[in-house]
Parts: C-alpha cells; structure tokens; sequence
C-alpha cells in the first residue's frame, strides 16, 4: 500500500467524485445502469432515502458479510470510500437533474457515454490511490477463495444477485446495464497504465519541488 498522505487521499477522493459523476450519468441517461448502482436507485425510489444513502448502507450489509465470510474483523475503511461515493452521488444527481434532461435518443446515449467513461477514469484513479477496500470488490475476492473459482465467475454471481435484486425493486435495468457489465472492465483495463503513469509523473514532480524548497 503506499504512504498515506494528504496528497494521495486528493486523489482518491477525486477519483471518488469522478466515478460518482459518472454513475449520476449513467442513471440520469435512462438506458439503465450498472445493477448494483440500478439497486441503489430502486431502493431510493420504492423505500425511500436518497441514492447515496443507500450505498452507504448496502456497504455497510457487505462489510458485515465480508467480515462473517472471511472470519476477519470489518473492513471499516470500506465505509469511507461508501460514505464519500454517497456523498458524491447524491450531490451530482441534485446538480445535474436541475441542469439536464435527455429525452432524445443522441442526448441518451451521449450522457451514458461520458457516464462509463467518467466510471472507468474515476475508478483508476481512486484505485492508484490504494487507500480503501471496496466492499463488493472484497466480497469477490473473499468468494474466490472461498470458492476456488475464478474471479470472473464470482463477480458474474455477485452481478446476477444485484440484478435481480434491482428488477425486484423496479430499478433503472436496460440496455446500459448489459453494456456496463461488457464494457467496464475494459475501459478501466484502458485507463489503468495511463492514469498510473500520469500520476507517478504528477508525484514525482510534486516530491522534486518540495525537495528543491526545503
């Protein structure tokens, strides 16, 4: 893990802000989001609550289970990471459903564009900064080795819960959600290099002037 600091927490909760514009995005195009953000907004709509609220809380029943799982004391830095997703989610939903309205089909499929690319930028970032655990993410790995399947078959299960789930609870499912699943790991396998050179180059220019000053 790298030496925490003021500067690497920036990142990650940049990166945070970023992913959660585009997971707003994504919601606000109406061509369905990923299922386990289609949970969030179903839960919101038919319970009650804000869209952040609920990540907060559905981090908080897979801590639980990660830690049950596991056998392992809760992850509690995985609610940091929920807390300001949350947080984000809420606050760009509330600008943008004031600023924007796509009801054409180019309109749609632009803002669900910038939505998975916004999802994919903002994950490699806050992942360079490797400060806290995801708790879906740790409850794939915890499947795996659980398991002893790959990880690609977990993650699929763990995708197939949260759908029906979001279909119970009548959230946003559509054509985005199948491109979401298909295409998100591969614009994340796209920005990962570039956003971890970029960020190593940034770092090691803002350690080089702080050597010079001192």
């Amino acid at each position: 893990m790298k030496k925490f600091s003021v500067t690497t927490f920036s990142i990650f909760t940049c990166g945070i802000f970023i992913l959660a514009l585009g997971v707003s995005l994504t919601i606000i195009s109406d061509l369905g989001a990923s299922p386990f953000d289609a949970l969030l907004v179903g839960l919101s709509q038919n319970v009650g609550l804000t869209v952040g609220s609920w990540e907060v809380l559905i981090a908080c029943l897979l801590i639980g289970c990660n830690s049950c799982l596991s056998k392992q004391r809760p992850e509690l830095l995985g609610l940091v990471t929920a807390f300001i997703a949350g947080i984000g989610i809420d606050m760009w939903l509330f600008l943008l459903n004031n600023l924007i309205e796509p009801n054409l089909w180019i309109s749609k499929i632009a803002f669900y564009g910038l939505g998975l690319i916004a999802i994919g930028l903002g994950t490699s970032i806050y992942l360079y900064a490797n400060f806290a655990p995801i708790p879906v993410d740790r409850l794939t790995l915890v499947l795996q080795t659980i398991t002893r399947l790959s990880i690609l078959f977990t993650r699929t299960i763990i995708y197939l819960v949260f759908l029906f789930a979001a279909i119970i609870f009548n959230g946003p499912i559509g054509i985005g959600t199948l491109l979401t699943i298909c295409l998100g790991g591969l614009i994340l396998n796209y920005f990962m290099p570039l956003i971890q050179k970029a960020l190593d180059r940034l770092l090691q220019h803002a350690t080089a002037d702080s050597a010079k000053e001192i």
